[in-house]
């Protein structure tokens, strides 16, 4: 069975790279079945970002990259943008932890006012390290965290939240945290969720699962909203990692030929949860070969 003709297909986290296969690995999602992509920034000079002026630089890439796979691969592309939070470690190493938290925020705020011109759709990622760092460098994380939700709440949009694996304990402290900012909880998406937790233990936080094949069918028939990524590099050192971009259409290609009956459940990821975290709906463009 192939998949609805109306039915977009949505990686709901990719990066790409000027100097990795960009605009022919978007071609290979598209003629995979692919149709939306969420693009999010990343550093591309292989240098943490010292001045927001190099911020700036970095989104405009990003801006720019979106262009060309809309062009190039006539792929529908939603750009995300925000300082990573990692980079607030190498920072404070050459800047020291208070002027590295200054450009940080600086940053976060050069984000949201993307958002606001609709350069981009949300702030990401944001969050914390997924790995241990001293207490004054955490703390300086979760003083930008809570500065990136109150900007959302500013801008109106969702935030894409990088962190270590979370158990429900965590959705909960995530939910608490956004709660504080005046944030709705389903705005907060935890990108890179390798392991399904409960929907009613995740406190309303949306997953943005990792495409595994074992992982999408276990989250299959999960009430709305959550989302499916590869979390691609496009890192030439790392061909395919994390997941290949062709994988969210060829998964949902899978589920369309061997469980057909479970073919509508492909809204939720791909319409409904982009309805309810995003405030809008994406629309299929006619398929590879006319389908």
């Amino acid at each position: 069975m192939a998949l609805p003709p109306g039915l977009p297909v949505v990686d709901h986290h990719c990066h790409l790279s000027p100097s990795g296969e960009g605009v022919a690995a978007a071609r290979r999602f598209r003629a995979a079945g692919g149709t939306h992509l969420f693009l999010a920034t990343q550093n591309y000079s292989g240098k943490v970002p010292r001045s927001l002026g190099e911020y700036r630089e970095q989104f405009e890439t990003t801006e720019a990259l979106a262009r060309r796979v809309a062009e190039g691969a006539r792929v529908v592309v939603y750009p995300v943008v925000a300082p990573y939070p990692v980079d607030l470690v190498g920072a404070a190493e050459s800047l020291g932890v208070g002027p590295a938290l200054e450009l940080h925020l600086s940053a976060i705020d050069l984000a949201g006012g993307w958002v606001r011109e609709r350069r981009a759709v949300a702030l990401g990622e944001v969050g914390r390290p997924h790995f241990a760092v001293p207490p004054e460098i955490a703390d300086a994380a979760t003083q930008a965290f809570r500065h990136a939700l109150e900007v959302a709440r500013e801008s109106n949009c969702p935030v894409v939240v990088h962190s270590a694996d979370l158990d429900a304990d965590g959705y909960l402290d995530l939910a608490t945290m956004a709660a504080r900012a005046g944030v709705d909880a389903r705005r907060v998406v935890k990108h890179y969720a390798r392991h399904r937790i409960p929907p009613a233990e995740r406190a309303s936080v949306t997953p943005s699962f990792l495409a595994r094949r074992d992982l999408v069918r276990e989250v299959l028939h999960d009430s709305a909203p959550w989302f499916l990524e590869t979390d691609f590099l496009d890192d030439p050192g790392r061909p395919g990692a994390v997941l290949d971009l062709a994988t969210v259409p060829r998964r949902a290609n899978q589920i369309a030929s061997s469980a057909p009956a479970d073919t509508d459940r492909l809204y939720v990821p791909f319409v409904e949860s982009v309805e309810q975290v995003y405030g809008f709906r994406p629309e299929a463009p006619a398929r590879e070969g006319g389908s």
